[in-house]
């Protein structure tokens, strides 16, 4: 530096003073230069003052001379202390060469410059507030120097301006939240530690309300969440924990809407391997929670994208339970929130909203919303209390329904998804159909074929579930008719065909589009036959799923609908089968199911019976089908008491391909009719007079077995009929007629034994083109 140039006010002594190495001349020229501009003071004479700081700024603080900076540095202080109150005037000149000097390369000229800051500070006390964004960002650079001598004094200036701002009442939050949030995604862990103190620090000040700006630094505060310091993320925890408590406190003036997107975002781990995610996924749910219980249906436009975040976290295991129970309750909440109201269409929401204006969502909002979907992929709360603000009407908030269910098919698809978040995904479905039935049946087509599918699942849960959704598909009202044409009921082949007649004693009009049911025999719409045409198809592509699951899926099924309408329907669909074996196969479950399950004791007690020409229908259509499977066909028989059919039956047993199944299928019957289904059966035994061709019929089966334990079984109990000398019958023309059933006039028993000989003509065929044995034997049927 030129020491013969002109410097005054300043000395020759001062200025080379200033630029000397050794802190302690340095020091004193700073003293003479408190002095002189204490006279300046004195004299009110600023022009003297500011042309003083501005050659310590310009001609020291920004020399290249690093002795010089020094002296500059010292001797900015010195003008501050000697100004007192009156420094607030010339803040900006002090501060700015201070804070470029933040950024030199010299250790200890930053150490310096931190000094000599504090010391402006500390003097000016409040007058530095307007200056505030310019020292915070000077001093978050400081707050991660690898020099800890500077660290140090960053930290005393930190915790002087930390004081000030805390006794101060003009904090200028609005102008700080920008650098704020610019800050808080630094990296460098004594910058977060730094950030996350001031956070702290802010939030605890009565007049500051950094509740209103927490949409804003949020993401901030969770990316911190997840650093590796332990300190840091305890000191975060700390903070947010304490923003969830203001939230609770004061849910009308927090901005849910636009902290939604940012939860759904940290709810979703990238990578589960970090512990630190898993707080973050924690601490996310736990908020989301909160959320939704306090916003309510605020939060519903958001839905597919809480669900995305929410559904995986319900099949973690007990290593992460806390997650799992919060985002368990998340679910439970945010299902509870949708109500029949949103299957509205918009313009009768129009109707029952508020006047024009009210409840309109801001375009934050709906770009927030936006950004939320492109982000996408049970614990019960009972009596819970859903604020809603004032601006968002109930009938202004719209169900992102097509999000939801774009979601939950998404999580149907993937092969990896969890048992219980599977399960989770039915039963959103079935309660969407439950309260939102017109609009879900918009999009029944492309959710049906993945339902059946799911029909195949390894877990019993899930498939009960899903049996539960494709019931109230096919059961549901809206399912009648559909706007867009996809649920036509003209069309024939996907209509119920129900016989006409009697029902309940209420008249059924065949054909008829309004059918008078019973209330035990619910309406079915186009769907219903769609599904068992389909289910059987499933069956037959799928043995495996018939032989393991096929009796539990229909017992099922038989709960959830009217067991008759099973029954009807896929008979019905069965006598057009044109696989013959599996309809064999198919007709033997069936068969299995209506005999020994209790979910079909209603129905057993109606075809036993044939009282009615509805059970005479049912009996009729049931038998067709039954025809592809000979020994099923006679258990039908035993069960509605058409012994002599059953009887005329076994003769033709004759003419068939006895086969080792055939003989294991008679064995099965016999057991059968020792179980307690059978015990009226067994009992009619002992009326050999009204019974004949009821023994007659179990002679047969029995002639048909083999020496075996079945056969010995029958022999048995046939011997135990009384006075067999009974069981020897004349045919007489004029008898009267002792079979109860030949005296039924809705049955037609020789055209059912001739629609028997052409179903057994075809099995036969089919097995002789399979051997390449003459399709025609000699010996008729």
């Amino acid at each position: 530096m030129n020491t013969e140039k002109d410097f005054s006010p300043l000395t020759p002594n001062i200025v080379r003073a200033l630029n000397d190495k050794l802190y302690e001349k340095r020091k004193v020229a700073a003293l003479e230069i408190e002095k002189l501009v204490r006279e300046f003071v004195a004299q009110n004479n600023s022009a003297q003052i500011r042309h003083v700081i501005l050659i310590l700024a310009t001609e020291f603080a920004l020399s290249q001379h690093p002795h010089s900076r020094k002296g500059g540095l010292i001797g900015l202080a010195a003008c501050s202390i000697a100004l007192g109150k009156d420094s607030g005037l010339y803040l900006k000149e002090l501060i700015d060469p201070v804070l470029t000097c933040f950024n030199d390369s010299d250790s200890r000229l930053r150490y310096y410059a931190c000094e000599a800051l504090y010391n402006i500070v500390k003097v000016a006390r409040g007058a530095v507030l307007p200056h505030f964004n310019v020292l915070f960002d000077g001093l978050s650079k400081l707050a991660a120097d690898p020099d800890p001598n500077v660290k140090s004094g960053s930290e005393l200036l930190d915790r002087l301006l930390k004081d000030i701002v805390t006794e101060s009442n003009k904090f200028d939050l609005v102008a700080f939240v920008p650098l704020l949030r610019e800050r808080i995604y630094s990296n460098n862990q004594y910058a977060r530690q730094f950030i996350i103190s001031w956070i702290h620090v802010l939030e605890s000040v009565p007049d500051i309300n950094l509740l209103d700006y927490l949409p804003e630094i949020l993401d901030g505060l969770f990316q911190i969440l997840g650093d590796n310091s332990k300190e840091i993320r305890r000191m975060c925890e700390l903070v947010l924990g304490e923003f969830l408590k203001e939230i609770k406190k004061n849910p009308s003036s927090v901005k849910f809407a636009e902290m939604a997107n940012i939860l759904v975002i940290h709810c979703q781990v990238s990578d589960e391997s970090k512990s630190t995610n898993d707080l973050i996924q924690l601490t996310s749910m736990t908020w989301m929670r909160e959320f939704i219980q306090l916003a309510g249906r605020v939060v519903l436009p958001y839905s597919s994208g809480i669900l995305t975040a929410v559904l995986p976290c319900l099949s973690y295991d007990d290593r992460k339970k806390s997650t799992k129970e919060a985002a368990s309750a998340c679910n439970h909440s945010l299902m509870k929130l949708v109500t029949p109201e949103d299957d509205e269409d918009d313009e009768e929401s129009q109707t029952k909203s508020s006047p024009p204006g009210d409840g309109i969502p801001s375009k934050k909002e709906g770009d927030l919303n936006d950004s939320l979907n492109e982000s996408q992929e049970s614990v019960g709360f009972s009596n819970i209390s859903f604020f809603t603000p004032a601006s968002a009407d109930r009938s202004a908030v719209t169900l992102d329904l097509d999000g939801i269910v774009q979601v939950l098919d998404r999580h149907l698809h993937d092969s990896s998804t969890g048992m219980m978040t599977r399960i989770a995904v039915l039963k959103w479905l079935y309660h969407l159909y439950i309260k939102t039935p017109r609009k879900m049946f918009k999009h029944t087509d492309s959710l049906f074929p993945m339902l059946l599918k799911t029909l195949s699942d390894e877990s019993d849960e899930v498939i009960l579930k899903d049996l539960e959704v494709l019931a109230e598909i096919a059961s549901s009202p809206a399912g009648q008719t559909d706007a867009s044409g996809l649920c036509d009921n003209s069309d024939s082949k996907t209509e119920l065909h129900i016989p006409g007649g009697i029902r309940d004693g209420q008249p059924v009009m065949v054909g008829s589009k309004v059918t008078d049911l019973s209330p035990l025999t619910p309406s079915m719409n186009s769907y219903f036959y769609k599904f068992m045409i389909n289910l059987l198809k499933r069956f037959s592509l799928e043995r495996k799923l018939l032989e393991m699951r096929g009796a539990f899926i229909i017992r099922q099924l038989c709960l959830l609908l009217h067991a008759e309408n099973i029954f009807h329907s896929m008979a019905d669909i069965l006598l057009k089968e044109e696989d013959l074996k599996f309809a064999s196969t198919m007709v033997q479950t069936l068969n299995t199911i209506l005999l020994t399950s209790a979910e079909l004791f209603q129905l057993r007690n109606q075809l036993k019976d044939l009282r009615t020409q509805e059970s005479c229908a049912l009996f009729c259509c049931l038998y067709r089908s039954w025809c592809h499977n000979p020994v099923a066909t006679v258990s039908l028989c035993f069960l509605t008491q058409n012994y002599r059919h059953a009887y005329d039956l076994i003769q033709k047993f004759g003419d068939l391909e006895v086969t080792v199944d055939f003989l294991m299928e008679v064995d099965k019957l016999v057991q059968l009719i020792e179980s307690p289904i059978f015990t009226y059966l067994r009992l009619q035994l002992l009326d050999v007079e009204h019974n004949p061709y009821l023994i007659k019929a179990l002679y047969g089966l029995l002639m048909l077995l083999p020496q075996s334990q079945a056969f010995q079984l029958l022999s048995h109990r046939l011997s135990c009929v009384p006075n067999p000398e009974l069981m020897r019958t004349v045919e007489d023309p004029k008898a009267p007629v002792k079979d109860k059933r030949l005296a039924q006039p809705h049955i037609d028993y020789c055209e059912l034994l001739q629609h028997f000989d052409r179903v057994q003509r075809k099995h036969l065929e089919v097995r002789h083109q399979r051997t390449g044995r003459s399709a025609y034997p000699d010996r008729k049927l």
